[in-house]
């Protein structure tokens, strides 16, 4: 690789230890990959953080660099293993043996100067790159939401490139960093209208099947989705698949026409056929212990559409609302959480059931609205999973069942 002279002190160690480990992680990912050089880049959002992910090697790891290391760009955090400020009160979902250890890895990181937003969507909280910005980004769904929906450009970081990123501000420039990557390979016309989020999510769930690690184009999306669209599109793609970026057709930013990120070739249809066999792989009936809204974390539209869903109400099964604590802080002035709380469902945040120690707590059967939930859950604890919308999910927590219909 061509370095800059800058480069070549940090990998000569003129700027410490912690730098030139860092930078020589990077020059042998770029190696590997064929970059040329290094990117100078603005902004992490680092995967790993979760003591259920990273164990005591990755703890150790981000302790030992947090002895020297400190961070040169803006750097938010990924979700955690607990609720950081509610732990101790849920307990049964958060052991203290564990939680201590997150602590731990979050003092770590913080001591680096990493920013606590805790959440798998930090483009809701302010982490929002331009169009065209290179950037170093872990968690599969915010890295195609970002990649797609923002036109900013990231490979799919792991917790030590990330922290490598974070330490010298540099990528090593392959992958989704070039051009020539950022093209289609699968046409995918849609040939029914999508309404929902669940539509969206089965829609991304067919598409990472077929696309694997390469990049679909969508067209056929009659109406421009909303910003919770997309997010469900973008967990769903990247579970089934590793769907890094796609393209829609009149609605992403470098797909204003088809051929500008594609070109003419066949099409395969996802119509209503399509959509039902999605359907059919997360459907579940009868007793249901647990019920999951926001992986990737909610929006504060759908608390507000929780809320007023449970107005008056109360749950029966267990019921997880899973947000970023700065959209909580927006919930708690507009009494959202009081309406959820007060129904016997609980506004969980900074952590997810996929990145907390949930498998021991004997659930059965969940329901969500995530096609990402949907997907791990089983492979993760053993439980059927039924995929669902919204307002279906809060139906049977009500319940504590669902029959297949509100």
């Amino acid at each position: 690789m061509q370095l800059t002279d800058e480069e070549k002190r940090m990998l000569d160690g003129e700027y410490g230890e912690v730098v030139r480990k860092s930078l020589k992680i990077l020059v042998a990912l770029g190696e590997i990959y064929g970059a040329e050089r290094m990117l100078k880049i603005k902004n992490v959002h680092s995967p790993g953080v979760s003591y259920r992910v990273a164990g005591d090697a990755g703890l150790n790891f981000v302790k030992d660099a947090s002895r020297e290391g400190r961070f040169t760009i803006p750097v938010t955090l990924n979700t955690i293993g607990i609720d950081s400020e509610r732990w101790e009160e849920l307990e049964y979902h958060f052991p203290r043996c564990f939680a201590l250890k997150q602590i731990e890895l979050l003092d770590a990181y913080q001591k680096m100067g990493a920013i606590a937003t805790y959440t798998c969507a930090p483009y809701l909280t302010g982490n929002i790159p331009a169009m065209g910005e290179h950037i170093a980004w872990g968690e599969s769904s915010a890295v195609a939401y970002v990649n797609s929906v923002v036109g900013a450009r990231t490979n799919r970081e792991g917790g030590p490139s990330a922290l490598a990123a974070a330490v010298t501000g540099r990528v090593p420039e392959y992958g989704f960093h070039l051009e020539e990557n950022r093209k289609g390979k699968y046409l995918i016309r849609v040939d029914m209208e999508l309404k929902t989020d669940k539509d969206y999510a089965v829609l991304g769930y067919f598409a990472g099947r077929i696309a694997g690690r390469d990049v679909p184009v969508f067209e056929g999306i009659k109406w421009r989705p909303t910003l919770e669209n997309l997010k469900a599109l973008s967990a769903a793609i990247a579970s089934s698949g590793a769907v890094a970026l796609y393209h829609i057709v009149g609605v992403t930013p470098e797909a204003p026409t088809a051929d500008a990120v594609i070109g003419k070739q066949e099409p395969i249809i996802f119509g209503r056929k399509e959509y039902r066999e999605v359907v059919e792989k997360f459907t579940i009936n009868g007793d249901v212990d647990f019920v999951v809204i926001g992986c990737p974390h909610c929006s504060i539209v759908e608390i507000g559409k929780v809320a007023r869903l449970l107005e008056g109400k109360k749950v029966k099964a267990e019921f997880w609302v899973c947000t970023a604590r700065q959209t909580k802080v927006l919930a708690d002035k507009m009494g959202l959480t009081e309406i959820i709380e007060k129904a016997g469902a609980r506004i969980i945040c900074d952590t997810c059931p996929v990145l907390a120690p949930t498998s021991t707590k004997g659930y059965k059967k969940l329901l969500t609205n995530s096609g990402k939930l949907a997907h791990y859950a089983p492979g993760l604890w053993n439980l059927k999973t039924g995929l669902l919308e919204i307002e279906e999910c809060v139906d049977a927590a009500i319940k504590g069942y669902w029959s297949g219909k509100a």
